[in-house]
């Protein structure tokens, strides 16, 4: 058997490396665009344009392995899914052929040609091979059609004949192996029952380039296709999903807001743009090797190949320039790799690439590569370890660790140098005079130094065996809310609330789940049943639209806040309201305002400006004196925003202590505050591409319980940009919902009290429920005519009036006439149920 010309080993990288080429094989001719073969244990190539050439990538490395057969050059290559024993399929003009690697292995040690099976000749170009996962039948796109060629009787099974183009990709299904998926250049995909030799489903037009590569991925069970200009489309492959689209990427604009990030982060500034980046302390230094040595390569090409990765949700997709490590979860760009330039290597042979195949190595944690060249005829094999390379690009962590739920004792603030006393009293006196006494036993009168101050300290000294004395009697009974419970799927109830023009801008539950509050535009306030029955109370009062709602934990209080600057707290009992706060206090529209540390404070965001109130409600009558306010509140500290921008969102937990307070601005930046400290704790840059309008924190509800990790998740919303899911502990962005159209109108979001949904509203008319194991909404909810524009979720359990087990309440306006004609607006309050 004839040996290669030349051929190099380079498997001498250093231990620790994040790239080594292992090996580079030098053709007599090139294979730019051909479909290459990579597995954890081999890889298969051309050599000289008609022999198959296969690497054992084991350690030791075997010899190469050439098979020859084919007379004309070969044009697509792939691996069997079993390891024992491996199979590899090659195709050429001439003909498709099969080969037993343990069979030809042995056959060249007794010295004899191996052989291969010939499956079907004179089939034309073929532009993409694949065997089913049990190995028996092999996908062959040639030309404009599928074919379905039997490895045992080698006859085909069946003609998949519908493309309009070349079919470019096809891939069989893991969970239905009759499914067979194909991408043609026609720019669409085609679902296949290659049994029966029909077709389940065809794409419409999807981009206006031939698509290229196709991926299945069974954990999420998503498929992934990649274009000529660098575009991705995400499909859900789950039952009753009907192949919708999940989310569109363009990876040419990912791969420069990555570089800008990391840019940003060696440079010690916040970027202009990104998908979420931690700022950094300012410093001196340079670019890293890894952005300066690739500056020049700007345009993003065409990807060849999609592969999965071993290590969590990501995928790579290999291209002409480079390698880009894609989380399927948060759609976003975990790593790059550039082919030219000395980056984490000595520099590859290959710097432009013609065709690649990625796969990961067998029982270990590495990638590896195989790479043509795109103008020359070289052949190499490159090893990555991605989580060097993940490592090496990460953005710097600043700080402790985050979390919701306090961890230890809180000691005292101090704001430049001083003291400042408890949040936990009002800020009136720090120390309390004392008469100056001299005894021996006394060493200090008490005006020489203040008492330690701590703050958010909670009661651990009960005495009751936990069961808590409340001055307010609810009359409902507690009941487990059952954390299986399946979303949302049915219309319960309709409720007309305004007739006017006003629109209903905010809503939100009791928490005991028997009330709803809701504010709207034309200075209303509204309580009502959480069962939508009966007529709602008024709450009349302030001069603006109301933008934000809020029930106090113990259930007794509402506080409402207008855009003109003012705030109120009410009784669930008087009309009237119980503390009024003016404009002498908020100079700027009062954006959110909510309870805090579980009724304790009230939290308030004016501007830039978040400020922490202590209150005291007085519920006494005086006739004499009706008009006299006796509730009162006093400020207890103010924070600003670090770059002095107006506060678009703000929330904070009520339901347990917790010290910290998050709130995004309108420089597209979520700030999150440490009311222990008193200071800013973490700043994300670029949280979205637009503003921020609204920040839904999983607060779980006192009918659930969660794990206490759950509490550290939260959700984001921009228009235009989807729904965010975060983890406090890391700042990441850890899934990103995109199924729901919200390109203009803010959309409300709404976690459900056990934690495995988030809903939100769309303009599409419909409402979206989200499971946050999945990236693709579980439910649409229908029944709606116009934009759904707030939501929110019932915390209680099932009760014997509501027959459900998870209900989800939505605004949304209505088109109607009145009796003179004329169009007029009716806003609507759905529920949303599933009944058991």
């Amino acid at each position: 058997m004839e040996e290669p010309q030349e051929i190099i080993s380079r498997n001498d990288g250093h231990v620790g490396d994040i790239v080594v080429e292992n090996f580079l094989v030098d053709s007599m001719k090139p294979a730019p665009h051909v479909q290459l073969a990579c597995s954890g244990q081999s890889c298969a190539f051309p050599l000289d344009g008609n022999e198959l050439c296969i690497w054992d990538t084991k350690d030791p490395p075997q010899q190469l392995m050439i098979l020859k057969g084919h007379r004309q050059p070969i044009t697509a290559l792939t691996f069997g899914s079993r390891e024992s024993p491996l199979l590899v399929c090659s195709a050429s003009r001439d003909c498709v052929m099969m080969w037993g690697l343990d069979e030809c292995r042995q056959k060249e040690l007794q010295g004899r040609l191996p052989r291969g099976t010939v499956l079907g000749a004179l089939l034309g170009r073929v532009l993409c091979l694949r065997l089913s996962p049990d190995d028996r039948v092999v996908a062959v796109c040639a030309g404009n059609r599928v074919l379905m060629l039997d490895l045992e009787s080698r006859s085909t099974l069946a003609e998949l004949d519908g493309h309009h183009g070349p079919v470019t990709a096809a891939e069989f299904c893991a969970q239905q192996t009759r499914v067979l998926i194909s991408a043609s250049e026609d720019r669409s995909f085609k679902v296949w029952d290659h049994r029966m030799g029909s077709l389940i489903h065809s794409s419409s037009v999807l981009t206006a380039s031939p698509l290229l590569s196709l991926l299945v991925d069974p954990r999420s069970q998503q498929l992934v296709a990649g274009c000529t200009d660098g575009q991705l489309w995400i499909f859900s492959l789950v039952e009753g999903h009907h192949y919708r689209c999940v989310t569109h990427v363009d990876l040419r604009k990912k791969r420069e807001s990555f570089s800008t990030r990391r840019m940003s982060s060696e440079m010690g500034a916040a970027p202009k743009t990104g998908a979420g980046d931690l700022q950094v302390p300012r410093g001196p230094g340079s670019l890293p090797p890894w952005l300066r040595g690739d500056s020049q390569h700007t345009l993003f090409s065409l990807p060849f190949e999609i592969s999965l990765s071993e290590t969590g949700s990501c995928l790579w997709i290999g291209s002409s320039a480079g390698l880009l490590i894609f989380n399927l979860a948060s759609f976003e760009l975990e790593g790059v790799l550039h082919y030219k330039g000395k980056t984490y290597h000595s520099g590859l042979s290959i710097q432009v690439a013609g065709s690649c195949a990625v796969a990961s190595r067998t029982g270990g944690h590495e990638a590896l590569c195989l790479l043509t060249s795109m103008f020359g005829n070289e052949t190499a094999l490159v090893e990555v370890d991605p989580a060097a390379l993940l490592r090496s690009q990460q953005r710097p962590h600043r700080g402790p660790d985050l979390s919701v739920l306090p961890r230890c004792r809180v000691v005292a603030r101090i704001y430049n140098g001083k003291k400042t006393p408890s949040l936990t009293s009002a800020a009136r006196s720090v120390v309390k005079d004392h008469p100056l006494v001299f005894h021996s036993k006394i060493q200090s009168s008490g005006y020489t130094a203040a008492p330690c101050a701590t703050m958010f300290s909670p009661k651990t000294n009960f005495k009751n065996d936990g069961k808590r004395a409340s001055k307010c009697k609810n009359n409902y009974r507690c009941k487990e809310y059952p954390l299986e419970s399946p979303p949302p799927s049915k219309l319960s109830k309709q409720l007309a609330m305004a007739h006017d023009q006003a629109a209903l801008l905010c809503i939100q539950c009791s928490g005991d789940g028997q009330r709803l509050a809701c504010g709207l535009a034309n200075h209303l306030s509204l309580v009502c049943n959480a069962d939508l029955t009966g007529t709602p109370a008024v709450l009349s009062g302030h001069d603006g639209a109301v933008g934000s709602v809020c029930w106090s934990h113990d259930g007794r209080w509402v506080l409402s806040a207008s855009q003109e600057g003012t705030l109120r707290v009410w009784s669930v009992c008087s009309p009237e309201p119980l503390l009024r706060l003016g404009k002498d206090m908020f100079p700027k529209p009062v954006q959110s305002a909510q309870f805090y540390y579980i009724d304790a404070f009230i939290f308030s965001s004016s501007g830039p400006e978040v400020q922490l109130l202590k209150h005291h409600i007085d519920t006494s009558k005086d006739d004499l004196r009706r008009y006299r306010q006796k509730s009162w509140c006093t400020p207890v500290c103010r924070l600003l925003t670090t770059d002095v921008v107006e506060i678009t969102s703000l929330s904070a937990v009520n339901d347990f202590h917790s010290y910290l307070v998050l709130a995004a601005g309108r420089n597209r930046t979520l700030e999150i505050f440490n009311l222990n400290m008193g200071c800013s704790a973490a700043i994300i840059t670029g949280a979205h591409s637009r503003p921020v309008y609204q920040i839904c924190q999983n607060k779980g509800s006192s009918f659930a319980t969660q794990q206490p990790q759950a509490y550290n998740l939260l959700a984001t919303a921009a228009a235009g940009d989807g729904v965010k899911l975060r983890d406090l502990r890391t700042l990441r962005c850890e899934r990103r919902f995109e199924g729901h159209p919200n390109r203009g109108y803010p959309c409300g979001i709404a976690f459900s009290p056990c934690g495995r949904f988030v809903a939100c509203g769309a303009e599409d008319r419909h409402a979206c429920v989200y499971e946050t194991g999945s990236s693709t909404f579980s439910r649409r909810l229908t029944g709606h005519t116009s934009t759904v524009t707030a939501g929110a979720s019932s915390p209680a359990a099932a009760q014997s009036r509501m027959p459900s087990t998870t209900t989800f309440l939505f605004w949304w306006k209505c088109q109607c006439k009145d009796s003179m004609g004329r169009r007029a607006s009716q806003h609507v309050l759905t529920a949303h149920v599933s009944h058991t």
